[in-house]
């Protein structure tokens, strides 16, 4: 094959350019923000707060990038086992400790871009241009043969489209008259602010993660590269959390744990508290239209989940090691959206899910749904007691197990056992 385009140069473009150097002469990555810099790309305005690389993106990017996670930690990015290295609060407790047989790193966002950025434009043939897409180039009645810049054109044989949640691709398929698709929706009015602080040495932990749930309120304190704490404070449900320096922590110390409150209270701040917002989930279900030839969707372009999971930039793993599966053979738009929405299935049950348990968040709840929520309020609590129970449902936040590792019977009754006190 001959040319590929990318649109997006964050986790899931970079993620895909890669796998397409295996087997397209020319990749081209469109990216409409300006060049790199240490600062969140415009493009993506959740940048600056707290991500988790969960161990089952951690798995998949060791799998395209050897050799990259200590190549990070070498550069300061701490690596640590949940559980064992971070306190993990569910229920306003903690959850047990216990060795999961994972490995998370903790990076700010544009860090690991960087250096993603940097291994991806090794492979030959990869390029990276920063300029704004469109719309699509028609090839035939049925097809994509490249994209429309602002300035111009770029003709290729596949189109991938992993331009995020702000992704223009309905609207340009509705332009050239195809279906667009139909959209999932789960909104839960989440606002962020973060701030950056000075990391100590002899700290004994590499993070707290305190769970919204029940009370709409929570956030995460993780050490990052650069000796800094990364703070993030979350409220739901418009619940959030202030902005001016004296706001945000004493709005730290209503969390229904203390330890973000403890960090922050003799930390050096290094930035002010910085603002974001994220109205809901949202899954196009590209699987359920038939999309043009030569066009293929990923990422957040596809399935946008509530961040407090964390489960974006392994979803954007998980979808890309799909396309490098079916690129071994001629590419089948239509069967790589159906492939991929089984993982954004997966993805969508757990985070949704948990958004659901919330009366006050607006959606279906089959009876079918409304066991499951009950019986994962069991785990969850349950894994403040029993440490086999807090590894498991670790694992299956993390993406390293499938989600119905939880109902394996040994753990139903430990569950049951457990998961009412």
């Amino acid at each position: 094959m001959t040319h590929a385009v990318v649109l997006g140069a964050g986790i899931a473009g970079l993620l895909a350019a890669r796998v397409l150097a295996d087997t397209y002469d020319e990749v081209t990555i469109v990216e409409r923000d300006d060049g790199p810099g240490a600062a969140p790309r415009r493009g993506a305005p959740q940048g600056g707060h707290l991500h988790g690389l969960l161990d089952g993106g951690r798995r998949l990017l060791e799998e395209l990038h050897p050799g990259i996670v200590d190549e990070l930690a070498a550069k300061g990015a701490p690596s640590v086992e949940p559980l064992r290295d971070t306190r993990w609060y569910i229920h306003g407790r903690r959850l047990a400790g216990d060795a999961t047989g994972m490995r998370s790193v903790l990076v700010t966002r544009p860090f690991l871009e960087a250096a993603l950025r940097a291994r991806t434009l090794t492979f030959p043939g990869v390029s990276l241009t920063y300029a704004t897409a469109t719309g699509l180039l028609e090839r035939g009645p049925d097809g994509v043969g490249g994209v429309v810049l602002r300035d111009g054109t770029v003709p290729a044989d596949l189109v991938v489209d992993a331009s995020g949640r702000a992704s223009r691709l309905p609207s340009w398929l509705a332009r050239l008259g195809h279906r667009t698709p139909p959209e999932h929706r789960v909104d839960v009015d989440l606002g962020y602010a973060t701030r950056l602080y000075r990391r100590g040495p002899g700290t004994a932990f590499s993070g707290v993660t305190v769970s919204t749930v029940p009370r709409f309120r929570g956030g995460g304190c993780v050490a990052v590269e650069g000796d800094r704490w990364l703070v993030t404070l979350a409220g739901m449900l418009g619940d959030h959390p202030p902005t001016d320096p004296a706001g945000f922590t004493a709005w730290a110390a209503t969390l229904p744990a203390p330890d973000i409150a403890a960090v922050i209270a003799d930390a050096e701040p290094l930035t002010d508290p910085v603002p974001y917002r994220f109205r809901g989930s949202r899954w196009r279900r590209y699987d359920q239209i038939r999309m043009p030839a030569g066009l293929l969707a990923v990422g957040d372009a596809v399935c946008s989940l509530n961040p407090l999971y964390a489960q974006g930039m392994t979803l954007a793993a998980q979808q890309v090691r799909i396309l490098r599966e079916h690129l071994a053979g001629s590419v089948d738009a239509r069967a790589f959206h159906r492939a991929t929405a089984k993982v954004c299935a997966s993805a969508w049950g757990v985070a949704t899910r948990s958004d659901l348990a919330m009366p006050e968040v607006d959606g279906r709840r089959p009876v079918r749904t409304r066991l499951l929520d009950d019986y994962v309020r069991r785990v969850q609590l349950a894994a403040h007691h029993d440490p086999q129970v807090a590894r498991a449902f670790l694992r299956v936040a993390n993406l390293t197990d499938r989600s119905s590792a939880l109902l394996a019977p040994r753990l139903v009754v430990r569950a049951l056992a457990h998961g009412s006190r």
